[in-house]
């Protein structure tokens, strides 16, 4: 009796060795399945890639501490814009420029021919002629007048004339000049019925208010000529926000062209009377990445930094959240293979990318800063945009294999 009782009890411990075995291995195959699920991947093939426009990046360092939001148009100092009109007024003969060209200075913008540009040739060449003679008579007549043989009224009429005639010479001078017309070239008998119409500074052609034929005034505005290597940003900061403001801080900026494009300035000068409809001032700002791209009156929107602290960040679009969670698609490095066993490669055609959870802290222009819960090394390359397609298409994938 004994002896079956000890049989039954070795055979119940065994079952129980044996059971107890089977539920360790069936922990751990769990256990490794809930592993490979946290292990989240989708797979994205160029054309995918084409389609998103998907762009990849790593971290940028910016300041999201205290931020003034900030408004303007990038403008040019006074004398980097000219306004260019005729000294005298003409009909236009040709035009040699179009709105967006560069000149340079002195270079030709347009012909003007009229009589009266003969006539003041003409004008100018009888009195420098009548000058040479009148200048002989004078001090013919001084010295005459020195050694007591000629009479002083004699004297002063040689005088007058001559310095008459010398004041005119001049003034028709500066006239050809002014016209761009070589008064030398007028007492050899070169006369000519049009004038140049000259750029005076280099820049580039902005307006052209001129036809063929028409006459123009000496008042009429021509063209305007913009040297754009000066170009500066203009910006608006209002009354509760002047306190914070400081020469040479950084504005951050972008032109309404280039919205994905973002410029640095520093400011160099702070307006000091408030306009009184706005109660803002004006603050100007020197561009640190000048650039063709840049016209004056763009309209640009920026952001002031009062304090700094460099934080990593990454672009709004490329984080989303699943539940209370915030998760980033970083691409799979070299040495990890995909569920076929092909190494993932920039230069393949298909790229896995894994969802790794972070945690988001401010927010500012579109950036949020970002804290890494499992370190990544610097060369990888994380998903900047459409981070919420490639979330969707891997809860799309999940769905399907559930069922």
């Amino acid at each position: 009796m004994k002896k079956i009782v000890y049989i039954i009890a070795i055979t119940i411990l065994s079952f129980s060795i044996i059971s107890c075995g089977q539920k360790t291995v069936n922990n751990a195959e769990d256990h490794e399945h809930e592993e490979h699920n946290d292990e989240r991947i989708v797979y994205l093939n160029k054309q995918q890639q084409a389609a998103l426009h998907l762009k990849l990046g790593t971290f940028e360092m910016r300041n999201l501490t205290t931020v003034i939001k900030t408004n303007g148009q990038l403008e040019v100092p006074p004398e980097n814009t000219a306004d260019i009109t005729a000294i005298l007024g003409g009909n236009v003969k040709f035009i040699r420029v179009f709105i967006g060209d560069f000149v340079k200075k002195g270079q030709t913008l347009a012909i003007l021919e009229h009589p009266n540009y003969i006539s003041l040739q003409e004008n100018f060449a009888v009195i420098a002629s009548k000058l040479e003679f009148l200048e002989q008579e004078y001090f013919r007549q001084k010295e005459l007048y020195e050694n007591e043989v000629g009479s002083g009224k004699d004297f002063q009429k040689a005088k007058a004339e001559y310095h008459t005639a010398q004041a005119k010479y001049e003034g028709l001078k500066s006239r050809l000049l002014l016209l761009n017309i070589s008064p030398n070239k007028v007492m050899n008998g070169n006369i000519s019925s049009t004038i140049h119409i000259l750029s005076p500074i280099s820049g580039y052609v902005n307006e052209v208010n001129i036809k063929l034929g028409t006459y123009v005034d000496a008042k009429d505005k021509l063209f305007q000529v913009t040297d754009n290597s000066a170009i500066h940003a203009d910006f608006v900061v209002y009354e509760k926000d002047v306190h914070l403001l400081q020469q040479d801080q950084k504005i951050h900026f972008t032109v309404s062209n280039r919205p994905g494009k973002e410029y640095t300035a520093n400011i160099f000068a702070i307006g000091k009377q408030f306009d009184s409809k706005t109660r803002a001032i004006h603050i100007h700002a020197v561009i640190k990445e000048p650039s063709d791209e840049l016209i004056p009156g763009m309209y640009i929107t920026g952001h002031l930094h009062t304090d700094e602290n460099y934080v990593s960040t990454l672009p709004n679009d490329a984080i989303v959240r699943d539940g209370t969670k915030s998760f980033i698609f970083v691409v799979v490095q070299h040495d990890e293979k995909n569920h076929e066993g092909i190494e993932q490669d920039e230069n393949n055609e298909t790229l896995a990318f894994k969802m790794q959870e972070v945690i988001t802290g401010q927010q500012d222009d579109g950036y949020t800063e970002v804290h890494l819960i499992q370190d990544i090394t610097k060369s990888t390359k994380i998903v900047m945009n459409a981070a919420y397609y490639l979330l969707a298409d891997m809860d799309k994938e999940e769905t399907e294999h559930d069922h």
